[in-house]
């Protein structure tokens, strides 16, 4: 798990493991954080009245946390569970993803650089943690704006080496979105009118691929699959309306 330097903020959600517990109290790590540790009151385990935290709050169970109470000087970390939703605790396991693949990077990174993974956080993980609020957030500005690098003093020698890496990164991956059409007329020029149907449909940027009569595969390369399907889809259906008009029976579905 990705290390972030000094304390949390008030509010802020956080990973932390159940380290000790008692029964009105449990002392749990904070797994982003060198080195802190926090206590959760059974006032603060559940929404409801507890009488042993211990049925709520298992040893070496790691939770997400809320910050309510936050005193460096004095060394106080008091965190709560029940003050936690279900939306803020999956958007910080979302979160929680996003920070691993960024920590993935960061390790090819100090690879590629020759560099030891505390030094690859030091100058550039911590920065980026600092600037952007997480690691992973941070390649994305880079790789959209190289300047970045620069702005945040990240020495000139590994600017080349960090840019080829977080290209090869952010490569969008392309899906192909399939379909398989059927046509039949039983007019003259049949043949002709499905043809101009399918130059149509072409047009529209969907690739038409012969299988066996009377059936033709559809194709769309996107890399957006979930806005794309629905473009595609009444891209098919108007060529079907066209195709009623032009008397050819035309029906299709999604592969």
């Amino acid at each position: 798990m990705t290390t972030k330097q000094g304390y949390p903020k008030f509010g802020e959600l956080v990973f932390c493991t159940a380290r000790r517990i008692s029964q009105f109290a449990a002392w749990c790590s904070l797994d982003e954080y060198q080195n802190l540790e926090g206590m959760i009151h059974i006032s603060e385990a559940a929404g409801k009245w507890v009488h042993d935290i211990k049925k709520f709050i298992k040893p070496n169970k790691q939770y997400v946390a809320k910050v309510v109470k936050v005193d460096p000087q004095a060394n106080v970390l008091n965190l709560s569970l029940k003050r936690v939703s279900r939306s803020e605790e999956r958007n910080k396991w979302n979160e929680f993803k996003k920070e691993q693949r960024g920590f993935g990077i960061l390790k090819v990174m100090s690879k590629e650089l020759g560099i030891s993974i505390d030094d690859a956080r030091e100058q550039i993980g911590f920065k980026l943690q600092e600037e952007f609020g997480d690691i992973y957030s941070g390649f994305e500005e880079i790789n959209k704006s190289p300047s970045v690098l620069s702005e945040l003093g990240i020495p000139q020698k590994w600017h080349d080496a960090i840019k080829k890496i977080l290209e090869k990164a952010f490569v969008e991956k392309e899906f192909e979105i399939k379909a398989e059409l059927q046509m039949v007329s039983y007019e003259g020029d049949g043949v002709e009118r499905i043809k101009k149907l399918l130059q149509s449909l072409e047009k529209s940027g969907v690739s038409v691929s012969y299988i066996s009569a009377p059936k033709y595969r559809l194709g769309l390369k996107t890399k957006n699959p979930k806005s794309d399907t629905r473009k595609f889809e009444q891209d098919i259906q108007k060529i079907i309306s066209e195709a009623d008009r032009s008397n050819v029976n035309a029906t299709y579905s999604m592969m």
